[in-house]
């Protein structure tokens, strides 16, 4: 089979085990369903959700938020990291970027209490 097909051919355990599976009736191709972690669906207003509550109390744990919003510790950490953006910095959940309105108001609190001199 080689031959005729090159490097790109099944393996003969394979194609055994198709024929194997079509004479005990599978016909369908598809793959079944197989357990594992599930992909993390979240929607704008979980986000919001998450962000608000996170914007009330920065030192609230993800376990806290879970808990509050009924839903998975992994979903709130998730939604934290990959969609909002926000790390940890001394036990509170900052966003990473600063807007150009936050990068001024340090920089007013820094030159007021002389910490440039």
């Amino acid at each position: 089979m080689k031959e005729v097909c090159g490097e790109q051919c099944l393996a003969r355990c394979t194609i055994f085990r198709w024929c194997q599976r079509y004479e005990a009736g599978r016909v369908n191709i598809k793959d079944l369903p197989r357990p594992g972690q599930a992909h993390v669906v979240t929607d704008s207003a979980t986000i919001s959700a998450v962000d608000e509550l996170i914007r009330q109390n920065r030192r609230t744990t993800t376990r806290e938020i879970a808990v509050e919003l009924s839903t998975s510790k992994g979903t709130v950490h998730h939604i934290i990291h990959k969609k909002l953006g926000y790390g940890k910095v001394c036990a509170q959940c900052v966003p990473k970027l600063l807007l150009e309105n936050q990068k001024t108001a340090r920089m007013v609190v820094c030159l007021t209490q002389q910490f440039l001199h």
